[in-house]
């Protein structure tokens, strides 16, 4: 099979939360591909540093700072990269927050921030992309799901619904979607290394519990991600379309 199949030349990728984690893992990932990228965060530091380490890749990169949780400033960012790019092929939706306590001590604010974020982000910046797939026939949308839109674990319980959320809205899109030429699908990864799990990190019980309920015996490493989300984002994936791929080290397999 030849590699140009991976091959993602003259596309343009917006990813976002793409400053840090998962997300800077995924743009630049694309970046090595072959693809142009839209980087969406909301530190304007942290968009520069990524940018110009998309650029150092020999591809066009520009930065746009927008809450997703806010349609309106989606539907203006998504027409300015619409308008700076020339057109949007790859949509990969990361941006994600969390908060760990047990439900009886779960705050409703914090309720409302996680689900905001991690699923009408998602919906509203999807709502706003596809159009512009559907109107040219092609296009790949990408959701960051995670292990816990499986399974359960104590002290998510606002996070794993969100992101079981991800994985049903991936299937309705991907039905909607499919004969106008979109594929949708998510990635559902483990633990990873990134600022968001650094307080599990640094908490030698969890790190241990992680470790030993994972049968590869370890979190994961970032660059790791790399080639699922290049394999979703690719042709080589253009009869796949409404599947959660676990990138988990085996967690889901119980």
């Amino acid at each position: 099979m030849a590699l140009d199949i991976f091959d993602l030349s003259g596309k343009v990728a917006m990813v976002t939360g793409g400053t840090r984690g998962l997300g800077e893992v995924c743009a630049t990932a694309l970046a090595k591909a072959g693809a142009d990228v839209a980087v969406c965060g909301r530190s304007a530091q942290d968009l520069a540093r990524v940018t110009e380490k998309i650029r150092e890749l020999g591809r066009k990169a520009q930065g746009f700072t927008v809450d997703v949780t806010d349609k309106g400033q989606v539907t203006q960012t998504v027409a300015a990269i619409a308008s700076a790019f020339g057109h949007i092929d790859i949509l990969v939706n990361n941006a994600g927050v969390n908060h760990r306590v047990p439900v009886t001590e779960y705050p409703e604010a914090e309720w409302d921030r996680v689900i905001d974020t991690n699923l009408k982000g998602y919906f509203l910046v999807a709502q706003a992309v596809a159009p512009h797939m559907i109107a040219r026939g092609y296009g790949k949308v990408i959701h960051m799901s995670s292990i816990l839109g499986m399974v359960g674990l104590a002290n998510q319980v606002a996070y794993a619904a969100s992101k079981g959320g991800v994985n049903q809205i991936t299937k309705v899109m991907a039905i909607e979607w499919a004969p106008k030429g979109v594929r949708v699908n998510a990635i559902g990864p483990t633990y990873f290394e990134t600022d968001l799990v650094a307080q599990i990190r640094n908490d030698p019980q969890r790190f241990q519990f992680i470790n030993e309920r994972t049968p590869m015996g370890r979190w994961g490493y970032l660059p790791e991600l790399e080639g699922t989300v290049i394999f979703l984002a690719s042709p080589a994936s253009d009869f796949v379309t409404g599947q959660t791929i676990y990138v988990d080290g085996g967690w889901t397999i119980w």
